[in-house]
């Protein structure tokens, strides 16, 4: 049986998530009702990192957003897994997917295939990663596809509440739908996008994978080129009032998300706890 990660859950890079830091921001989300922390930034294939949120809490789920499969073995992964959870029985979900061909480098070869293979290896693993303890980081419908052949759902990043509308009809009923929506609490359009621009424009407008889902969406190169328009990273970032946010967030959930991962972007790097126990008072945890 999958974990049950609520409605709305908190993604956040894994460097942030160690240390006293990393477990008072997942005791406090507990606390405020969100129901998973999604831990970013390609985690280690021991998923101490994990173990560590998980041992801060007494019901959050935390779930990867994801172990890249390049660099993590199956059955590391796999033995690791079993490791959580006969520790935290049911509150932990494995997000996997194939990161990004400008990363790997010359290795990144047949990325799709890999994936197969990754699950492959999962299944056949000494101890075999549960398909209902695991989701695929996709965006593209074959991706969608695998990941509701073989896995509990799909864990999108950089989309659009279309693009939730696109895969839950690829997914079809029943299967996870869990995507990433980045945020910036703040009103001033020109302040707004000073924030939230730089992230998405690097890496992601500069990485093949997320430009081509972004051409299949209906944007243009002209909406890709110079760090991106106005336009598209007023879709990929959500800013505005508390509420006016809220509202952009949980239009996933009316195209067919069964759970939204919000990421909170901040000035200089700001603490974005602030912004979680606003977010708290007008998400639909």
């Amino acid at each position: 049986m999958s974990p049950r990660l609520g409605r709305i859950g908190i993604w956040r890079p894994a460097p942030f998530l160690t240390g006293a830091v990393g477990a008072e921001t997942a005791a406090e989300l507990e606390e405020l009702g969100y129901g998973t922390l999604w831990v970013g930034g390609s985690p280690s294939a021991d998923l101490d990192v994990v173990e560590h949120l998980l041992a801060a809490t007494t019901r959050l789920v935390v779930a990867t957003g994801i172990v890249n499969i390049w660099d993590s073995p199956a059955d590391t992964v796999a033995e690791s897994f079993h490791r959580i959870e006969a520790r935290y029985p049911n509150r932990f979900l494995l997000g996997i997917g194939a990161g990004h061909r400008e990363a790997v480098g010359a290795g990144y070869v047949r990325p799709y295939t890999r994936l197969v293979e990754y699950l492959d290896e999962l299944d056949s693993a000494a101890r075999p990663v549960p398909l209902d303890r695991r989701v695929l980081a996709a965006l593209g419908p074959r991706a969608l596809r695998l990941a509701g052949e073989r896995t509990a759902g799909a864990h999108p990043y950089l989309t659009t509440p279309e693009h939730t509308r696109r895969a839950r009809e690829v997914l079809g009923a029943g299967v996870l739908l869990a995507p990433e929506h980045k945020v910036v609490l703040e009103s001033d359009p020109a302040t707004a996008r000073a924030v939230g621009r730089p992230p998405v424009a690097n890496p992601y407008l500069r990485l093949v994978n997320y430009t081509n889902n972004l051409l299949r969406l209906g944007y243009t190169e002209q909406d890709i080129a110079d760090d991106g328009s106005d336009a598209l990273i007023d879709d990929l970032v959500a800013w505005g009032t508390d509420e006016s946010v809220a509202a952009k967030v949980t239009a996933h959930l009316d195209a067919g998300a069964d759970h939204v991962s919000v990421q909170v972007l901040t000035a200089d790097g700001a603490d974005p706890r602030p912004a979680y126990r606003r977010l708290a008072t007008v998400l639909p945890l």
